[in-house]
């Protein structure tokens, strides 16, 4: 998937980038996401980070109780996608 930029998108974007305390995120996203999506993205991120450091699908399903198809789809896009996740989660590591 890919997302059609657009000022609306950017806004968004540029507000996230505005965030400065982890306290901040919470209230932000608090406000902005449901539990459930916020859950589901910080799965996502664990499932992309497991993938990066070498674990099966079969060990990450057992760790996250994530099925296979979101395994799956988090690592296509870390195949095939626009490097995001790879390029977070390095940045993370700094």
């Amino acid at each position: 998937m890919t997302i059609r930029k657009d000022e609306k998108f950017d806004d968004l974007f540029e507000t996230i980038l505005k965030l400065e305390t982890v306290e901040e995120c919470y209230a932000f996203f608090d406000d902005l996401c449901t539990i459930g999506e916020i859950t589901d993205m910080r799965d996502r991120l664990e499932v992309a980070k497991l993938l990066m450091m070498g674990e099966t699908y079969e060990q990450i399903e057992h760790k996250t109780r994530m099925s296979s198809a979101t395994i799956s789809r988090v690592n296509r896009c870390l195949q095939h996608g626009n490097g995001g996740y790879k390029s977070m989660i390095l940045k993370a590591k700094k």
